[in-house]
């Protein structure tokens, strides 16, 4: 009977969807196509401890694996499971001399001496490093499938504390060698966040002094209850878990973390690092071809993860580019053929020009991160995401959709707020306050003709606040054709932004089962005023035209954000102070100085820091 009953208190069989690509990968969530696919393996919560769960698991054929949420798995039970999926596309190979620091990657351009030639910005990762930052004791762990320890460029760096093998279960993340080298994802990221410098083998990480480890989580069953257990290795020791994997990048799935994953994340931000919440950076993904939408990525649309995407050496959106208004930044990756592409270390101690998308972009910023912890080991996660929001910038990246918040911050769908600056992320580290506390406001919209609207946070004593971070819409929407949807939602301010567009490919009539969109477009502005939301329901040549969609009246609009009891600095948190000054041009500024003009009335020597 006693045993009865501690099982009954939680048990859940384990289930696994699958990923594809780089930048993509496995993940466990609601509308997930066929469904879950069940595994060996239950997570099961027991009173009573390590030895009650050990006599139980015995007494019923399994082996225990875990602690907490105690990992049971079976080996009579058939094992079910599908396989990941890459892509290596060739490409041109290019390699640069920087200083004695060996070979550099993508992370370097010249200054623009020569007005005649093609003018590119830097991510300043080369300043960076001569104002001293290379992430020295800062941990940074790839969540992947696992990572070759011994690699030339990654034996001196490598930290067997920031390692583990979930699939293995040992603390070994060694990749499994095959004749295809299936398993050289993580090798290639964890390069380019800590491959050493000086060693003249095949390249330098962006942090090459950084602590750096492995999870090996992706070469089997992917279930929610590895990724929770993957995210959740040493929090208080681990600065910065780098994740380039998600749900399928097919323009028709919509899945997200699983409920153990997502107590994961919130464990993280709230207890890693000692309190000051762990640093999770996400690839936002690579169905760019395939019209997918990263809105529909439940781990890259979290207000936990950095969400990073790419551009090309040109500045222009790469085909495998998704879009969506979670990201935060970007970075360089491949392009188009006669684009310069990403070196790297790779599997069986070489090196590889054929690194790409978005997985390069996630590591990347990984290690800039890792620079900005050496300037200022106190930084919170929040922390984190403000000095990223305030120190992009778009400089040359392309796209139509580049916007100025009535915070006065440039932000874009493709590329966030644009291309991540290293040595500006480092002073301002040097120099930031801790941002005040987070608050939230939940507040369930009313229906105006076509729209539905809130007045905001304002009136809620309780829950009021001043400037936006994240803000989260939780939608329940029955449809005959998701995929014919759009939503977008307004400010008070008037700003835009797109929570999902249109996908060819998504023919699924099961909608949104209590989805949460996020974006970061509001980032700094007021909260107070009415919000609208608008869903946009298009037809197409697939559907019925008469058969409607309805938006049940389970929407919640959740804003996260902090006031100013702090004393904060407005500036320092995205809002500008006063007017721009009378140089600035129709673009505005983000501060009140002429070097903090987004364009110039008359003309610009630019700067190394700004790239104006």
């Amino acid at each position: 009977m006693t045993a009865l009953w501690l099982f009954t208190v939680f048990v859940v069989q384990t289930s696994l969807s699958v990923a594809s690509g780089p930048g993509s990968g496995p993940g466990s969530g609601p509308g997930s196509g066929p469904g879950p696919v069940f595994t060996n393996h239950w997570a099961v919560r027991i009173a009573g401890g390590q030895k009650q769960a050990d006599r139980i698991a015995a007494k019923y054929g399994y082996i225990n694996f875990g602690q907490g949420h105690y990992h049971f798995h079976h080996s009579r039970v058939v094992r079910r499971y599908r396989t990941l999926k890459t892509f290596i596309l060739p490409m041109s190979f290019w390699q640069e001399k920087i200083n004695s620091l060996g070979l550099v990657y993508h992370v370097s351009f010249q200054h623009c001496n020569d007005k005649n030639s093609r003018c590119h910005s830097e991510m300043n990762i080369l300043a960076a490093w001569q104002r001293g930052y290379t992430g020295k004791r800062v941990v940074v762990t790839i969540l992947d499938d696992g990572i070759e320890r011994n690699h030339p460029d990654l034996a001196q760096n490598y930290d067997h504390l920031a390692s583990y093998d979930i699939n293995g279960n040992d603390h070994d993340p060694t990749p499994r060698y095959d004749s295809r080298n299936e398993n050289m994802h993580g090798t290639r990221c964890a390069g380019e966040v800590a491959a050493v410098a000086n060693n003249s083998h095949c390249t330098v990480g962006v942090a090459y002094n950084a602590h750096i480890g492995g999870i090996r989580m992706l070469d089997g069953d992917v279930t929610d209850l590895v990724e929770a257990k993957s995210l959740g290795i040493r929090p208080d020791y681990i600065d910065i878990y780098s994740a380039s994997w998600g749900p399928k990048d097919d323009g028709k799935t919509v899945d997200g973390p699983g409920l153990l994953t997502k107590q994961a994340f919130e464990q993280g931000i709230k207890k890693g690092r000692k309190g000051l919440g762990s640093i999770f950076v996400w690839a936002s993904g690579n169905g760019g071809r395939q019209g997918d939408h990263c809105s529909c990525d439940g781990y890259t649309s979290s207000i936990y993860t950095i969400s990073i995407s790419s551009t090309t050496e040109n500045g222009n959106k790469p085909w495998y580019l998704e879009v969506c208004s979670s990201i935060i930044a970007t970075t360089y990756s491949s392009g188009e053929f006669n684009e310069r592409n990403i070196i790297t270390t790779d599997l069986r101690q070489l090196c590889t020009d054929g690194h790409t998308g978005t997985s390069v972009s996630a590591p990347i910023v990984a290690g800039i991160v890792a620079l900005a912890l050496e300037a200022n080991l106190l930084l919170t996660w929040r922390d984190v995401q403000h000095l990223l929001v305030k120190t992009s910038r778009p400089v040359h990246l392309k796209a139509d959709d580049w916007k100025t918040n009535a915070a006065g911050l440039r932000v874009s769908h493709l590329y966030g707020f644009g291309l991540v600056d290293a040595e500006a992320m480092v002073l301002e580290a040097t120099k930031w306050r801790t941002v005040p506390p987070q608050h939230t406001c939940s507040q369930m919209p009313v229906r105006r003709n076509s729209s539905l609207t809130t007045s905001g946070c304002s009136e809620e004593p309780e829950q009021h606040v001043d400037y936006l971070e994240h803000v989260v819409v939780k939608v329940l929407i029955a449809h005959p054709r998701r995929g014919d949807m759009e939503i977008n939602l307004i400010s008070p301010s008037g700003t835009t932004s797109q929570l999902l567009a249109k996908r060819l490919f998504d023919s699924s009539n099961e909608g949104f089962r209590n989805w949460e969109f996020m974006t970061v477009h509001f980032w700094g502005e007021r909260s107070q005023g009415l919000w609208t939301l608008e869903i946009v329901d298009t037809p197409s040549k697939q559907r019925n035209p008469e058969l409607l969609g309805k938006v049940q009246q389970h929407v919640h609009i959740k804003a996260y954000l902090f006031d100013d009891d702090g004393g904060v600095d407005p500036d320092q948190c995205g809002a500008p102070q006063g007017p721009c000054h009378s140089e600035c041009g129709d673009q505005g500024c983000d501060g009140p100085d002429t070097e903090h003009c987004l364009n110039c009335v008359h003309f610009s020597l630019g700067s190394l820091k700004s790239g104006r």
